[in-house]
């Protein structure tokens, strides 16, 4: 648009009154006026083009403060995350006092421990020797919340079926 002022203000009186035309007529004056004001106002405005660099600076300041608060608000964000759950698969050997003892019970009993992080698996019976099997148990626990000597503890409470424990896996 500047261009185009300028290139208006080249001409002379006589030539701007030749196109100018305000409201259906023709008027030299008029044509030549808007012209010579709009370039002067234009004029105005750029006479700081490159002296005040203030306003950027404040904006770029502001920019920044803005790029760190979100910055630092996403590693606040990050550093709370928490990591994986370490979990562990463990088979347990539940061995029995004496060949006569009730399996079935012992299983059932032992699955009667709960704990928050605790889940049983599968289980089979497993041949030691002259006709008497142990229990093979296995459990998954979160490392955090259950430890392998709380289960063994809690095992060996069935005094009257349980002989010893051992961790198999």
């Amino acid at each position: 648009a500047l261009r185009w002022y300028r290139q208006i203000a080249s001409y002379g009186c006589a030539e701007q009154g030749k196109f100018a035309v305000v409201g259906g007529k023709a008027s030299a004056s008029s044509g030549a006026a808007a012209a010579a004001a709009s370039i002067s106002s234009e004029s105005e405005d750029e006479e700081d083009l490159f002296g005040s660099s203030s306003e950027d600076e404040e904006a770029k300041a502001k920019k920044d403060a803005v790029r760190e608060e979100r910055l630092a608000a996403y590693a606040a964000k990050k550093s709370v995350k928490p990591g994986p759950i370490a979990k562990s698969s463990i088979i347990f050997d539940v061995k029995p006092w004496a060949d006569d003892t009730d399996m079935k019970e012992m299983e059932r009993l032992v699955r009667t421990i709960e704990k928050d992080g605790l889940l049983w698996g599968a289980c089979k019976l497993v041949e030691v020797a002259y006709g008497i099997k142990k229990l093979q148990i296995g459990c998954v626990v979160e490392d955090l919340k259950v430890g392998t000597d709380f289960l063994e503890e809690e095992i060996l409470n069935f005094e009257d079926l349980v002989q010893s424990v051992d961790i198999a896996a």
